[in-house]
C-alpha cells in the first residue's frame, strides 16, 4: 500500500512515495525520464551504513532519465525508521520484496540494484521478481581484510544480466579480485567503497562520476527497446 504519491511517476518531476512493507515503512524517491522516453525503471538502494544520498546514486539518479531510464531511489524500512544500523539481510530482503509492486507499477522493465548492502539484495532476489537486470554498485565481494568470507555465490546467482561498477582500491573487494562470471564490470580506477578517489590520484570526483554513469547508460542501452 501507498500514500504521497503526487503524480504519474513518467512526468519529469522528482516526488516520493511511501510504501509498506512487512518490515515497515519505506520510501521510494523517482527522479522520472519523460513520459514519451520512459523504457526502463532503474530501482537503487543504499548500503548498511548511509542513505540514498551517496555520490554515485545521486550521479546516476541525475543521469539516467534523460536516456529513457527512470531511476527510483529506494530508502529501506529501517532507514525510513531513523535506525542507524542495519538489519539482518534476511529483514532487507522483506523490505526489498514488498516494496516490488509499487517499482513495477508503471508496467516498464524494473532493474534491480543498490550498493553495497544494497547491491547484494539485489542479486539475492533478482530471479524471483523477475528483474530486468542487476545494477551493483560497490558490490561487498567480502569484508575488509577476510577474502575467505566470499560473497561470490550472490553475485553469481543473480541469474539476470549483471553490470558490477566497482573502484579499484575497495577494501571489500578490488576488481581483480572478482571471479569469472556472466556479468560486466566497469572499474574506477582508485576508487574507494564510495567510489571517492585521492587527490594524488589522475583523475578527480567528476570524472569518476562520468565513468560511472557512462557505464550504467551504455548498459542499461543494452537492456530494453
Amino acid at each position: 500500500m501507498t500514500d504521497d504519491v503526487t503524480d504519474d511517476v513518467t512526468d519529469d518531476v522528482t516526488k516520493s512515495e511511501i510504501v509498506s512493507t512487512d518490515a515497515g515503512d519505506a520510501r521510494i524517491t523517482w527522479h522520472p525520464a519523460p513520459k514519451a522516453e520512459a523504457r526502463l525503471i532503474l530501482a537503487l538502494s543504499h548500503g548498511a551504513g548511509g542513505g540514498i544520498e551517496a555520490r554515485d546514486l545521486r550521479a546516476v539518479a541525475a543521469a539516467l532519465p534523460a536516456h529513457g531510464v527512470t531511476v527510483a531511489l529506494v530508502e529501506q524500512p529501517w532507514r525510513v525508521a531513523g535506525k542507524k544500523l542495519a538489519p539482518a539481510p534476511k529483514t532487507l530482503d522483506v523490505g526489498w520484496r514488498g516494496l516490488w509492486p509499487a517499482l513495477a507499477e508503471p508496467g516498464l522493465p524494473v532493474i534491480a540494484g543498490g550498493r553495497s548492502a544494497g547491491a547484494r539484495v539485489a542479486c539475492r532476489t533478482a530471479a524471483e521478481l523477475g528483474a530486468a537486470g542487476v545494477l551493483a554498485l560497490s558490490f561487498p565481494l567480502h569484508p575488509p581484510g577476510k577474502p575467505e568470507k566470499s560473497r561470490a555465490r550472490e553475485l553469481l546467482g543473480a541469474g539476470v544480466p549483471t553490470l558490477v561498477v566497482q573502484g579499484g582500491n575497495d577494501p571489500f573487494g578490488k576488481p581483480a579480485e572478482f571471479p569469472e562470471g556472466a556479468y560486466e564490470l566497469v572499474e574506477v580506477p582508485h576508487g574507494d567503497h564510495g567510489f571517492a578517489v585521492p587527490k594524488r590520484a589522475d583523475i578527480g570526483e567528476a570524472e569518476a562520476m562520468t565513468l560511472i554513469t557512462d557505464g550504467v547508460i551504455r548498459w542499461t542501452g543494452m537492456l530494453g527497446a
